[in-house]
């Protein structure tokens, strides 16, 4: 949660929304019209992208023993393009095709939290690059495979809820989806960097203004030893070296995206895209960007 030197909100709506609670913090309580369109656009988005639901276009995907063209809503394309970029930055270090390998390693819709041994070793890894066609927003397979946005969905639907915000003409808020934040407005909020694996720490503190902060951590969702939810899809592993990262962007989706990126990419791997970051090793050392704007207390 971020803490505030100064407050430059007093209103709170709170809700839960594709696995997680949100926060929204602005001057004014929010309509019930703009509280409204955001349920139905936080239902839509999990009906559309999640692969734990079984109405949702995802598992149809999945499910569809031919293959086919699905059609995804316009106002996802920029998602879209940002996997391309990442897969293209990362060398496949990240790919929205690692659905399968989690759910045979135990994150799957049951939340079985018990790898499949022998699906494993069975296994064929699907790859974006060479498993689906992209035409805009229409994604085309030949067979089923399991695409999972983890590394940078829950950072898309905090940006499209800010686009309803300043659609609304709310001018300043913080979208809170589970600690990836996006603020606008002209007083910054102060966010500490919670540390990974000490409850109630932090690493650092930064200065948020107009811009989207996420973080990423290998202990969010583990289930056993080694193993957790951020995968290399070089290697279709979990990531051993990396244990949490934050990114400062000027969007959400961005933000989180490469957040997820650090974990299986050197920084000067994705000079192509704008942000600065904090990442923790496994083995304890911390490495930042020149130019963080916040305070690391290391």
């Amino acid at each position: 949660m971020p803490s505030r030197d100064k407050e430059p909100t007093s209103a709170v709506y709170r809700f839960a929304a594709i696995g997680t609670g949100w926060q929204i913090r602005t001057n004014h309580p929010l309509s019930d019209a703009v509280t409204t369109e955001i349920a139905a656009l936080c239902e839509h988005f999990d009906r559309t992208w999640s692969r734990f639901r079984a109405d949702s276009m995802v598992t149809e995907i999945a499910q569809a023993h031919d293959g086919g063209r699905f059609v995804f809503p316009a106002r996802d394309a920029s998602l879209l393009d940002l996997y391309d970029g990442l897969v293209d930055a990362t060398a496949g270090g990240v790919d929205p095709l690692i659905g399968r390998d989690l759910e045979l390693l135990g994150y799957d819709a049951n939340y079985l939290l018990r790898p499949d041994r022998a699906g494993l070793s069975k296994h064929v890894p699907d790859s974006w690059d060479r498993d689906l066609r992209r035409e805009e927003t229409t994604l085309i397979a030949s067979r089923p495979v399991l695409i999972d946005i983890g590394a940078a969905g829950k950072g898309h639907l905090v940006d499209l809820i800010a686009d309803v915000l300043v659609a609304a003409g709310i001018g300043g808020f913080v979208v809170d989806g589970g600690g990836d934040l996006r603020h606008a407005g002209s007083q910054p909020v102060v966010v500490g960097l919670e540390h990974p694996t000490h409850i109630g720490r932090v690493l650092g503190t930064v200065k948020l203004q107009h811009a989207a902060l996420c973080a990423s951590s290998t202990t969010r969702r583990s289930w056993g030893e080694g193993l957790h939810h951020i995968l290399d899809g070089r290697v279709r592993k979990p990531v051993p070296d990396v244990v949490a990262s934050w990114t400062i962007a000027e969007d959400a989706a961005t933000a989180d995206g490469l957040a997820t990126a650090l974990f299986v990419s050197d920084p000067d791997q994705l000079t192509e895209f704008e942000f600065t970051w904090v990442r923790m090793l496994a083995d304890g050392r911390v490495q930042w960007a020149n130019d963080f704007p916040g305070e690391l207390f290391i």
